[in-house]
């Protein structure tokens, strides 16, 4: 039986933007009024209205879309470029591969634990101090890890997606969505965190339990691999590593203390692309001034490293285009008031799950955590008070939503740019993700239900 070819991804990306400009034409346009809060635009409940006399978008909107996109995400594609270029310069000296031979020594015999270990790292990141971006430079490294273990680029790229969007789903105090919707829906910030790290242990344990379970078939036969037939997801050969020697000790040293530097900088002072580019052009010529290797070698490897995320940046444009073209034609409000309306009318579990559902759709059209709380938050709060649930559970719903749809939704810029990285078609993706969303949204909804059952405040 021949099987059916799947597009490539930016093919996908584009029948998406085709998607989002037909539906401009059969959703009506429609606007909330706007309030400031917190220096941030609110929308107002209750004052939702349909636009009359809005001009259609032409249909050149669909090819401007898409360098206007590029330019409202250059801060993650340049940023992208300047890691990309450093970590260039860092892998040609062999300190990367020579601490990954040394960590391998070890846990070659419990695969297992190791990435336990990895997924759990980055789930605590995200549900403390919100990262995410930030770990994309860390994606070579995981592939290297992974393939000398006879792993995959799927099973790398799941520690750290599957780690981070878990971790955004139960955060504690992450300060970019927890926070965030917790201050517009008028919440004590921080508050009801004790549930919220109650939950983290089931959902590691449903997340990591789905990845040991696929990377487990593809130890026992790689071609059971949803990438074993795509040339670009093929990981490099590792053929040994080599000496850590006194200079390579100081190259990772250099590195960590970047590394830590950056998450004190993000915590402290607010850190964001702009600076974190800067920080890792810093470190390469740390990193060159070190390792004794030339100048021009350094420039060499750093152009290689930059023009090999030239196809993840053009991902993300694409990615970027479909919330855009959206917005111009000024339906976003709508989906979201026409989604939301349903509500009052179901009792209170039956709303906390449908919360849950509602805030996982409106993140394909609003991949932004603390840009989804600014538009969702001021109408669930009140939704939230005439069914019986508390404002605490709203908020869970709202970042279970976010979080875990993170993993799966192609509008996510930094989904879409790990994906690109490691060449991994997102149709077989969505192949590994999918039933992994459905057992993670089951149970969400469970835990929801539980939180309305307590009275979680």
């Amino acid at each position: 039986m021949s099987s059916i070819k799947v597009p490539h991804t930016l093919v996908l990306l584009f029948g998406m933007v085709l998607l989002a400009y037909l539906a401009t034409f059969l959703v009506p346009a429609g606007t909330f009024e706007m309030a400031t809060k917190d220096g941030h635009q609110v929308v107002i409940p209750g004052t939702y209205q349909q636009l009359e006399n809005v001009d259609p978008l032409p249909l050149w909107s669909v090819f401007t879309v898409i360098p206007r996109a590029l330019g409202e995400a250059q801060g993650i594609i340049f940023f992208l470029f300047l890691i990309g270029g450093a970590l260039a310069v860092i892998r040609s000296t062999g300190a990367i591969d020579a601490i990954l031979g040394k960590v391998l020594d070890k846990f070659s015999h419990r695969p297992a634990m190791l990435l336990f270990m990895v997924m759990l790292s980055f789930m605590a990141g995200s549900a403390s101090i919100g990262m995410a971006e930030e770990y994309i430079p860390l994606v070579l490294i995981l592939i290297t890890i992974c393939v000398s273990l006879k792993m995959d680029t799927v099973a790398a790229v799941a520690t750290m997606v599957v780690g981070y969007g878990m971790g955004y789903g139960v955060a504690a105090i992450n300060p970019f969505t927890v926070l965030v919707a917790q201050g517009v829906a008028g919440v004590e910030l921080a508050s009801g965190w004790e549930y919220r790290l109650a939950l983290f242990v089931p959902f590691m344990a449903v997340g990591f339990h789905h990845l040991w379970g696929y990377s487990s078939k593809v130890l026992e036969n790689p071609q059971n691999s949803l990438v074993y037939d795509v040339a670009e997801a093929q990981p490099p050969t590792v053929e040994g590593h080599p000496e850590l020697n006194a200079r390579r000790k100081i190259v990772l040293w250099a590195t960590l203390i970047t590394l830590v530097g950056i998450v004190w900088g993000i915590a402290k002072y607010g850190w964001y692309f702009k600076e974190l580019g800067a920080i890792f052009l810093g470190l390469t010529l740390v990193v060159v001034f070190v390792s004794g290797i030339t100048l021009d070698d350094a420039a060499k490897k750093f152009i290689e490293g930059a023009s090999e995320l030239t196809g993840t940046a053009i991902l993300i444009g694409f990615a970027r285009s479909i919330e855009l073209i959206l917005s111009d034609a000024q339906v976003l409000h709508t989906i979201v008031n026409a989604l939301s309306q349903p509500l009052t009318y179901a009792g209170a579990e039956l709303a906390a799950v449908g919360m849950l559902l509602i805030q996982s759709v409106l993140n394909f059209f609003i991949p932004s955590g603390s840009g989804q709380a600014y538009v969702t938050m001021p109408l669930m709060a009140p939704i939230a008070d005439i069914v019986g649930v508390s404002r605490q559970v709203a908020v869970l719903a709202y970042q279970m939503g976010d979080g875990l749809m993170n993993m799966i939704v192609p509008t996510n810029p930094v989904l879409m740019g790990i994906l690109g990285m490691c060449g991994i078609p997102y149709s077989r993706w969505l192949k590994f993700i999918g039933p992994l969303i459905l057992k993670l949204l089951s149970l969400s909804a469970v835990s929801l239900v539980v939180a309305v059952l307590i009275n979680y405040q």
